[in-house]
C-alpha cells in the first residue's frame, strides 16, 4: 500500500525575491511527491517564508503562525528564510515550529521534510558567497507574472539594514542557468518575467552584468515583457535607459530607493549617493524614455531625522518626475548598526511624517495617472475581477476593462479613458 500522500501549503511573508523562492520551493515539493495546498486547507506541513526588513515583518510571522495553528492545529510548521536566519533561537521557542531553516539550507527543503524528526529542528549556518544556480523552475500558477530571480545578498551594508545578514554577501546567478528557468516559465505561459534579487544592480557572472541578462531574454520569443524590480540608481548601467524602447521588451519601468532626500541622513545611512546624484539619474531617465514611470522607497524617522531634514525629503520628492513612494517607518534591528545611534523619533512624529508622504505620494500618482489619459497602452491583463478584466501596462498602470471575452493572460492594446482610484478604465482598440 502507498503511503498517504503528505500535503504542505506556503505563506509567504515580504519582497517579490521571498515570492520567487516560495515559487520554487514548492515545484521542488511537488517534484518530490508532496501536494501543495492554499494556506486556508487543512495541511501536514506549513512553510512560512519569513521576513525581517522591519519590525512589521517580524510580527506577521508570530501572527501567522497564531492563525495556522487555528486552521491546521495539527500542522507540522517550518520557518524558512530571512528571520529564521536572523533569530533562529528566539523562533524555536515558538510551540508548535519543528523546523526553523535559514537562508543558506531553505532550497534543500525536500530532503530536510523528509527526515521528519522527533526534535525541532535549528538549520541556520553561514551563508556562503557562492555564486549558484537553482535546482528547479518557480512555475507560479497562481500569477500571469513570474519572478525570476537572478541574484542574492549584498555588500553594502547601509546602516539601516538588515539584509547583508540575514541574505549574506552579494553572490550571482550562474549565466545560462538563468535562462533555463526562462524558457521553461514561458513554456509554461509566462508572459511576462521580473527579475528578482537583493541588490540585482550588482548581477556579475563571468564580466554578464544585468544589461546581458536583460538582453538574451528579449531572444525568447513568446516573452512580451521583462521587468525589474527594485534597483540602487549607482548600480544601473549606462545602456540600460536605452533599452526601454517601444521595440523592446524591457518595461519602461523603475523602482529606484532614495530613502532620504536629506544628504546629512543619507550619510548616516551609509548610502552612496547625494541627492544632487540621485536626482541627475530620475531627470536622466525621464528625458531618455518616454512616459516612464518612476517608483522609489523612503524611510521615515532614520535615527537624527529633524524636521529640516524630512523637510528636505518631502521638497525633493514634490519636485522630481517620481510617480509614487513606498512608505517605511524606521525600526531597530537585531544587527542594523544604527540601532546603537542616538536621537531616536519618537512614534509619534513618524506617524506623523508617515501620512504627510502618503498623501503625498497618492496626489503624486494622480498626476501621473492623468498624463495617460487618452493614450492606448498595451496591457498584459491577469484576472477578471469585480465585473472588470485588470491588468498592467508596461509602466505598472492598473487597468481596468469590462468585455466579454476571456481577457486572462492576455497581451493587448488598450485606449484609457479615465480615472477609477488608483487605476485607469480602459476600453479595447
Amino acid at each position: 500500500m502507498n503511503k498517504k500522500q503528505k500535503t504542505v501549503s506556503f505563506y509567504t511573508i515580504g519582497c517579490r525575491l521571498n515570492k520567487a523562492e516560495t515559487a520554487v520551493m514548492e515545484q521542488s515539493l511537488k517534484e518530490h511527491g508532496y501536494r501543495v495546498t492554499g494556506i486556508k486547507n487543512p495541511a501536514d506541513i506549513v512553510v512560512v517564508n519569513t521576513c525581517t526588513v522591519t519590525e512589521n515583518g517580524d510580527a506577521d510571522t508570530r501572527r501567522i503562525i497564531n492563525r495556522i495553528q487555528k486552521i491546521n492545529k495539527n500542522a507540522q510548521i517550518a520557518l524558512v528564510g530571512c528571520q529564521a536566519q536572523t533569530q533562529g533561537k528566539e523562533l524555536m521557542t515558538i510551540p508548535g515550529v519543528q523546523w526553523v531553516i535559514g537562508n543558506q539550507l531553505k532550497m534543500d527543503l525536500p530532503e530536510i521534510l523528509q527526515n521528519n524528526p522527533t526534535e525541532p529542528q535549528l538549520m541556520t549556518p553561514e551563508i556562503k558567497p557562492d555564486n549558484f544556480t537553482i535546482p528547479v523552475a518557480g512555475i507560479d500558477t497562481r500569477h500571469t507574472r513570474a519572478n525570476l530571480k537572478i541574484q542574492d545578498g549584498c555588500n553594502f551594508f547601509c546602516s539601516y539594514c538588515e539584509i547583508p545578514y540575514a541574505r549574506g554577501r552579494a553572490r550571482s546567478r550562474v549565466f545560462d542557468d538563468i535562462f533555463k528557468e526562462a524558457e521553461i516559465l514561458i513554456n509554461a505561459g509566462h508572459k511576462e518575467l521580473i527579475l528578482t534579487g537583493i541588490n540585482i544592480g550588482t548581477y556579475n557572472y563571468n564580466n554578464h552584468n544585468i544589461s546581458d541578462v536583460i538582453s538574451k531574454l528579449t531572444q525568447f520569443k513568446g516573452l512580451k515583457r521583462i521587468r525589474i524590480s527594485s534597483i540602487e540608481a549607482k548600480t544601473i548601467p549606462d545602456n540600460l535607459l536605452d533599452m526601454m524602447t517601444p521595440f523592446n521588451k524591457l518595461c519602461r519601468y523603475l523602482h529606484i530607493s532614495m530613502q532620504s532626500g536629506s544628504n546629512t541622513i543619507l550619510k548616516a545611512m551609509n548610502r552612496r549617493y547625494t541627492t544632487d546624484e540621485f536626482s541627475e539619474y530620475i531627470l536622466q531617465a525621464t528625458q531618455k524614455v518616454d512616459n516612464i514611470c518612476i517608483g522609489t522607497d523612503v524611510i521615515v524617522g532614520f535615527p537624527g531625522e529633524t524636521d529640516d531634514h524630512f523637510n528636505e525629503s518631502v521638497e525633493l520628492l514634490t519636485k522630481l518626475p517620481i510617480a509614487y513612494f513606498h512608505v517605511f517607518s524606521y525600526s531597530d534591528r537585531k544587527n542594523n548598526k544604527s540601532r546603537l545611534f542616538p536621537d531616536k523619533v519618537d512614534k509619534a512624529t513618524i506617524e506623523k511624517r508617515s501620512l504627510i508622504l502618503r498623501k503625498l505620494s497618492q496626489k503624486k500618482r494622480k498626476n501621473y495617472l492623468e498624463k495617460q489619459l487618452g493614450r492606448t497602452e498595451k496591457v498584459l491583463f491577469e484576472q477578471l475581477k469585480n465585473g472588470y478584466w485588470s491588468g498592467l501596462t508596461d509602466t505598472f498602470i492598473r487597468v481596468l476593462v469590462k468585455s466579454e471575452l476571456n481577457l486572462a493572460n492576455q497581451y493587448v492594446p488598450v485606449k484609457l479613458s479615465h480615472i477609477n482610484n488608483q487605476a485607469i478604465i480602459g476600453t479595447l482598440s
